[in-house]
Parts: structure tokens; C-alpha cells; sequence
């Protein structure tokens, strides 16, 4: 049975992000035209999920509204004489469906996928981090090429990665490839934030897996780590140990993942989005070269 079903993680509090992130979820924070979490939905549309399960926590509720069919401002946009503006609220008719779950404590990525289990049940699945875009206006394909890996090969998990700087391994889980490290290849090990000097690759983790149910198991023990979390990467190294075939893929050159954890990460996906806007790109270009140049 090809995988169709994705998890999005969207519970975090983003703290990092706050006031911004004081009374609505990092994942609906706009860049460009969309929030943060449609552009995820459109790329897993695009690459043949049918379904979704957002495992949300406290003040998340914004995501349920964005997703479901608002038929009074259809209403109010057909009798304004604002037709035209029908076509961006396409996604709604997206042909997905929807599920929800929370994550009543946080206590970590592993715990919020374990949270999953009782709708995923028995089936391969993707992860899918809310806040985290992959490619610019999220034109990606490497999960539908991760599902691909996953169903040719019989893997357990199929994780992407993409090359960082290497003084920036010790904020991400790093690849340990067996083979050297190939557009795809079987990992040896994943470690968790490495020093730099320690640091087996500079392969890390782009927040994109595709999982056998059999993680739920190894999620389950998982013993908890720093602030009582679970970790998903800890889980993962207990696959590899056990011998479970583990593969990563690596992100494509135009497949750069957007990170919207931080005020830095997340400046810096808006103005790139926004500069690429086919409307209004070039006079947010040209304003900007003034204002630098102004600033000498």
C-alpha cells in the first residue's frame, strides 16, 4: 500500500518567536502570500499525501481554521463583487483530509509523533515538520523521492538531510553515512548536536521523514532525555543499533529548507519569498536597493 498519510508536528509554543508567537502559532506566521503551514500542506499535496494529521497543542487552533472551507467569506467575496479573490483560497479544495490530534504535554518531537500512533495505527507514514518550508514557495519533491527509497528498498525510515556550514552541526542532528554520504545513502549512526571537531559529516536533518509503524515501538523505549522530552533522533539510533535498515536523502540544490525557528531564520525566508513575488517582487527589490543605498 503506497504511503499517503502524513503527521505534522505543529505543537510547539515558539518561544523564540515571541511576542510573535504570544496569542497565534509560529506555523500561521505569514511568508510572502501564505502562512508557514500551507506551504507544508501544498508540497505533501503535491507529492501524493492524501491525508493529514496536525498533532497540536494549546493556541493552535487558528491551523484547524485555516484548513476548514470558510463558506460565509466565499459567500461575502462572491456578493462584494470579489470573485477574483476565489482563487486564494484554492487550498481549501485541496483533496485532502484532515485530522487532528493534541499533545497535552510537551515533552518533546519523539513524544508529539507517538502521539500519532492511535490514528496512524499499522501504516508507513510521513513526518512532516510545521515549521519548516522545503524549497522556495515549497516547489519540492524529496518526499515524494523518500517514499520512492522507502517502498523500493523495504527501509525503516527514510530521513532527508541537507549540507549546512560546518561550525552550524552542533545545532542539528548529523548523518553518520556508511557509504559516504550519496544522494542517497544508509546511515551509520545519527548524532545528536556534535561539536564541530566531532561532527562525522555535515549532513543534517531537514525536518522530512518517512516512517515504518514499527518507530512507534522504539518511541515507546525512548527513555526521556533533558526536560523529560523524548527524543525522535534517540529513537532513530535505536533502529540503526538494531540493524534496521535506516536511509537519508539528500535535499536537491533548489531544495533549500526555510527553518522559521528563530526572528533571524524567519527575516530572512520572508524577504526571499517576498522578492520572488511575481507581482510585487521587483518594486520590493528596487525599494530595497534604495534603502541601502540611502544607508551609506
Amino acid at each position: 500500500m503506497a504511503v499517503d498519510f502524513a503527521v505534522v508536528p505543529v505543537a510547539g509554543r515558539g518561544t523564540r518567536l515571541l511576542p510573535l508567537t504570544k496569542s497565534q502559532p509560529k506555523e500561521m506566521l505569514p511568508v510572502g502570500r501564505k502562512p508557514v503551514v500551507q506551504y507544508v500542506v501544498e508540497e505533501l499535496a503535491r507529492c501524493g499525501i492524501g491525508r493529514l494529521l496536525f498533532v497540536t497543542g494549546p493556541g493552535k487552533t487558528a491551523i484547524e481554521n485555516h484548513f476548514d472551507i470558510d463558506v460565509e467569506l466565499i459567500n461575502n467575496l462572491r456578493e462584494t463583487g470579489k470573485e477574483e479573490l476565489l482563487t486564494e483560497l484554492a487550498f481549501e479544495r485541496e483533496d485532502l483530509e484532515y485530522f487532528y490530534t493534541r499533545q497535552r504535554r510537551q515533552l518533546g518531537l519523539g513524544h508529539a509523533v507517538l502521539c500519532a500512533q492511535p490514528v496512524v495505527g499499522s501504516q508507513s507514514f510521513v513526518v512532516a515538520l510545521g515549521d519548516s518550508i522545503i524549497g522556495l514557495h515549497a516547489q519540492s519533491e524529496v518526499v515524494r523521492t523518500m517514499i520512492e527509497k522507502y517502498e523500493a528498498t523495504r527501509a525503516v525510515a527514510v530521513i532527508a538531510f541537507e549540507e549546512v556550514p560546518p561550525e552550524d552541526v552542533i545545532h542539528y542532528g548529523i548523518a553518520q553515512p556508511r557509504d559516504g554520504g550519496h544522494e542517497v545513502f544508509e546511515l551509520g549512526d545519527l548524532i545528536e548536536k556534535p561539536g564541530v571537531n566531532e561532527a562525522p559529516s555535515n549532513l543534517a536533518v531537514a525536518s522530512r521523514y518517512v516512517f515504518s509503524p514499527a518507530i512507534f515501538d522504539y518511541l515507546k523505549r525512548t527513555p526521556p532525555g533533558k526536560a523529560d522530552e523524548i527524543q525522535l533522533t534517540d529513537a532513530i539510533r535505536m533502529l540503526i543499533r538494531d540493524g534496521r535498515k535506516v536511509l537519508g536523502v539528500r535535499l536537491g540544490a533548489d531544495e533549500r529548507r526555510f527553518d522559521i525557528g528563530n526572528f533571524e531564520s524567519y527575516f530572512l525566508a520572508f524577504a526571499e519569498f517576498a522578492l520572488a513575488d511575481p507581482q510585487y517582487g521587483a518594486a520590493l527589490k528596487n525599494h530595497l536597493k534604495g534603502l541601502l543605498q540611502g544607508a551609506r
